[in-house]
């Protein structure tokens, strides 16, 4: 369960996102932070149960910085108004695997993963495995559990080529999942839930319809 005082905090730093106001409530931060790392604790644990690559990690592992890298930003405000935590089997610094995120953000929280914006090599294993097994793929993508947390893999032009990679023929299947740059599903989280402690259930609950599909990117990133 995130406590209240864990969201009011987040909020409050929206409102200051200024080094002196952050230093007098440096303690404000701890606080917020452990909270947020027993919560993300709670649920590597319980997930673990159903996918063990990460049963040796922990929510230390996972937290990112609330320090924003401000070098190339035109927004120089030095904080994160929000808590993440990416967890997979080397925690926040396996960018070249698919695994599981939770978000925490007064009024936009959510769980979700997948793999996020993968090395060129590491893309094209994907794409190449979606395109060899494109019948398998679809079939974890309708999945009842998958589609009623998620509906489906994030399609945004963020994420998007605005056409199929070289190699590929415009008329292929699997043409509008070949142009993805990243392969993400996400759904949100909401206020009540989080305090209630219904929070970590749902986290669970959603990585669990989601590990279907991080098993199939990791065992196409896996290959020789």
């Amino acid at each position: 369960m995130i406590k209240k005082s864990t969201l009011t905090f987040l909020r409050q730093l929206k409102k200051n996102n200024n080094k002196p106001w952050f230093d007098v409530h440096r303690a404000d931060y701890e606080a917020a932070r452990a909270d947020f790392l027993n919560f993300v604790d709670e649920i590597i644990g319980r997930h673990s149960r159903l996918d063990p690559s990460i049963k040796n990690i922990s929510g230390r592992d996972c937290i990112f910085r609330i320090n924003r890298d401000v070098r190339f930003s035109k927004d120089k405000s030095p904080y994160k108004t929000n808590f993440g935590a990416s967890i997979n089997c080397r925690g926040r610094k396996a960018w070249d695997y698919a695994g599981y995120y939770f978000h925490l953000e007064p009024g936009a929280s959510f769980a979700g993963g997948g793999i996020y914006m993968p090395p060129p090599q590491v893309l094209r294993q994907v794409r190449q495995e979606i395109d060899y097994n494109f019948t398998a793929f679809q079939k974890l993508l309708s999945n009842k559990k998958f589609k009623s947390f998620f509906g489906g893999l994030d399609r945004s032009a963020e994420f998007s080529l605005t056409r199929v990679p070289k190699g590929y023929e415009p008329g292929n299947p699997a043409a509008e999942y070949l142009k993805l740059k990243s392969y993400l599903a996400m759904t949100p989280v909401s206020d009540a839930e989080l305090t209630s402690g219904r929070g970590v259930q749902k986290a669970v609950a959603a990585f669990a319809a989601l590990y279907p599909v991080v098993t199939f990117i990791n065992e196409a990133v896996s290959q020789p």
